[in-house]
């Protein structure tokens, strides 16, 4: 058996799909994670080099697995390659999983897609995988190799906590999200409410109802997620329609898709903070948009595995939803 404390040097490096937060993580670990070739061939094909040397090395591969479905082929073929280049470990950092939304059998027929992407990353080789915000804990289970699952919320409640938000309250925007909510609420000492909120269909939801106590005071909405944006512009107007005197939101991953930042930006949300686990291009900006960074707890999590040590120290507010 591999005696882990002989591992090789650290190796980083980066798919194409957050560059911006590869580099960052790299300046603050030492490393430039730019030692890999990845181009496409003219059919679409994605061809991927290892430049540097990675034998005996303990490889950290950086690749949000945000759509378009390229990302994850390349998170594999990066695998392929540092494997076949016999690293010593291999571990996939991924700020952001995608496909974590199917997650289980919910109707006749359909796939559990989180499932087979973590079958395929270690099918591809991977020997652990670090992540961010899972959208569903269980996720952490559906790999068969370690799981370290970091959580942005110490990055989130830092930046509110600064803000010193007069009477603030801590709404879930619905169900789902009420464990993740109360963790916050328990941090800014914030009261709790929450949306009781219907979806009919993927991307369609209905608020029926406010469950707690807002008029006059600010509203903190905090998901793990922004899709399309339109539960949280309907989740914002209904509270500012109840009494809200301002409304902040926050939430991991920005994904911003379709009319996300339109929508977003001419609703009355005071702020909408997120973090860069997915890289936002400028047309997908608005102007009540605020990116923070969680380079700095992606380093240090690089650098406590490489070298061994406990990574635990990092799971700020696992159990303080509880």
């Amino acid at each position: 058996m591999e005696d882990i404390y002989q591992r090789g040097p650290l190796l980083l490096l980066s798919g194409r799909s957050n560059r911006p937060l590869a580099l960052e993580i790299g300046v603050q670990l030492g490393e430039s994670p730019l030692g890999v070739t990845i181009r496409d061939f003219a059919d679409g094909e994605i061809f991927v080099r290892i430049d540097a040397n990675a034998r005996g090395r303990d490889v950290f591969i950086i690749q949000p697995t945000v759509a378009p479905a390229e990302t994850i082929m390349e998170l594999l073929l990066m695998i392929d390659a540092a494997r076949r280049a016999s690293a010593a470990r291999i571990t996939a950092v991924l700020p952001y999983f995608g496909y974590a939304r199917q997650d289980r059998k919910d109707q006749p027929r359909v796939a559990i897609g989180a499932k087979l992407v973590a079958n395929l990353i270690v099918a591809a080789g991977a020997d652990r995988v670090l992540g961010m915000d899972f959208h569903q804990h269980q996720i952490q289970g559906f790999f068969d190799i370690p799981v370290d699952h970091l959580y942005a919320a110490p990055v989130l409640t830092q930046y509110f906590e600064r803000l010193d938000l007069e009477e603030p309250v801590e709404v879930a925007p619905d169900v789902g999200s009420a464990k993740m909510a109360r963790g916050f609420a328990k941090r800014l000492g914030a009261s709790f409410a929450i949306i009781d909120k219907r979806r009919p269909a993927a991307n369609v939801a209905q608020i029926l109802n406010v469950v707690g106590d807002v008029e006059g005071k600010t509203c903190l909405l905090t998901d793990d997620m922004i899709d399309t944006g339109g539960t949280l512009a309907q989740a914002v107007h209904a509270l500012i329609e109840r009494g809200a005197k301002e409304v902040y939101a926050c939430a991991t991953h920005p994904l911003l898709s379709a009319d996300a930042a339109a929508r977003l930006g001419d609703s009355p949300v005071k702020e909408v903070v997120v973090t860069n686990t997915i890289h936002v291009p400028e047309e997908r900006r608005f102007q009540q948009l605020k990116i923070l960074s969680v380079a700095g707890l992606l380093s240090r999590a690089v650098r406590y595995i490489h070298s061994n040590e406990s990574v635990s120290q990092l799971f700020e507010m696992r159990d303080q939803d509880a």
